[in-house]
């Protein structure tokens, strides 16, 4: 306690630097949160990540990401992003809705092609982009189908085989199955870097749009901060008031540094990280409850001492267990992040930041506000209870004072 001002000065100097590592460099975010195409692909041959990035570039791709995956079980295994992702324009779908003969409610065909063809009563647009569905009033013509969405631009049938097909006869339900922008970046590849380097199939293929994207982000964002409200009740509710701030300043401190840490690392921020972060908060006040608990015991049993004498015995005591607990829990992540591929190790890595931090500031932080907020707020009840203590044994006939 008698450093506990260098401890928190040194805190608050480390989360503003996280918090400037939010901008500078910038936290990357996965496609997760920002919405794109992405796959994974092993590749036949070594190729640099230079020479794949100007390849998808080339295919007409803009600001793609080329990360190299450690596989022992496949070799040169990359996985790239791009930004682009399957959904249709607007101009696409009017071009569809023409071709297709589908006409506004009341309004009369204009195509010369749409008069001996048959016109579909309902046209559905997947969210991707690469799927429209079709339902008809009698039995579909397919290749007439497939006819009449020839020659649009940015529209290409996914295969032969697979590109119209009759999804339900008794309802006459068509679905149309085009190239997705996995499959249209894959082909690019291929014909920049050749079939001898490409597979023809990619060993993954994800997409997300960027307002799901945009979604996930405020619903992380919510559920930590959702978490963060009902520890601090419980705290209040469990422990005393006077306890609650100095376990969520610490739980802040700890979130706030474990992002930065993926920042400067410059770590992808996916769903995984989120689950990363509200195991922090949850492994951190945990530490500090274990702390709590100890000086909520030792209170009533050292009334002659001073809160911040309490806390410094209290702390002493549990050293030894939340050191043994935090560095075989920090084993295990290393493991993962030794051993581990992928968002395997992005997760270990923002666990061990946060299992190493959330040790110290339940030591260094928690404790410490506490100890500040009750001297502050309420009148330093620790030392009120010594006074009292000590009046008491003065009235005693038989004390010795």
């Amino acid at each position: 306690m008698s450093k506990r001002r260098y401890f928190i000065g040194g805190s608050v100097l480390l989360l503003l630097l996280s918090i400037v590592t939010y901008f500078t460099p910038g936290l990357r975010l996965g496609t997760d949160f920002r919405g794109g195409t992405e796959i994974e692909v092993a590749l036949m041959q070594s190729v640099p990540t230079t020479e794949i990035r100007a390849a998808v570039e080339r295919a007409g791709f803009e600001s793609p990401e080329v990360i190299e995956v450690t596989s022992p079980g496949t070799p040169n295994r990359v996985m790239i992003r791009v930004l682009e992702v399957n959904a249709l324009s607007e101009e696409q779908k009017q071009a569809l809705r023409q071709h297709l003969c589908v006409a506004e409610e009341g309004a009369a065909h204009v195509d010369p092609r749409c008069a001996n063809a048959l016109v579909p009563t309902e046209i559905r647009f997947s969210p991707g982009g690469d799927k429209i569905s079709l339902r008809y009033e009698s039995a579909p013509d397919l290749a007439a189908i497939e006819k009449q969405i020839e020659g649009i631009e940015g529209i290409t049938l996914q295969s032969r085989e697979r590109g119209v097909v009759l999804a339900n006869e008794r309802d006459h339900k068509v679905e149309i199955h085009l190239r997705s922008k996995g499959d249209l970046l894959l082909d690019g590849l291929r014909q920049e870097l050749g079939a001898d380097k490409v597979p023809a199939q990619a060993l993954r293929v994800e997409w997300i749009g960027p307002k799901a994207g945009a979604q996930l982000r405020d619903a992380a964002i919510k559920s930590v901060l959702i978490a963060i409200v009902f520890i601090m009740a419980y705290i209040a509710f469990r422990f005393d008031l006077r306890f609650a701030p100095g376990g969520i300043v610490a739980l802040v401190h700890d979130v706030g540094i474990a992002l930065g840490a993926m920042a400067v690392t410059q770590r992808e921020i996916t769903i995984s990280t989120v689950a990363a972060m509200l195991t922090i908060v949850g492994y951190s006040i945990n530490d500090t409850v274990i702390v709590y608990d100890r000086i909520r015991e030792n209170l009533p049993r050292h009334r002659g001492l001073s809160f911040s004498a309490i806390i410094n015995l209290s702390i002493s005591e549990m050293l030894g267990r939340t050191i043994i607990t935090s560095g075989v829990t920090a084993l295990s992540m290393l493991a993962f992040l030794w051993w581990g591929t992928g968002m395997i190790k992005d997760f270990a890595f923002a666990l061990l930041v946060g299992i190493g931090v959330g040790t110290y500031s339940s030591i260094y932080i928690a404790a410490p506000l506490t100890e500040w907020i009750d001297k502050r707020f309420f009148g330093s009840s620790a030392v009120q209870r010594r006074v009292v203590s000590r009046a008491k044994l003065q009235k005693r006939p038989d004390a010795v004072v």
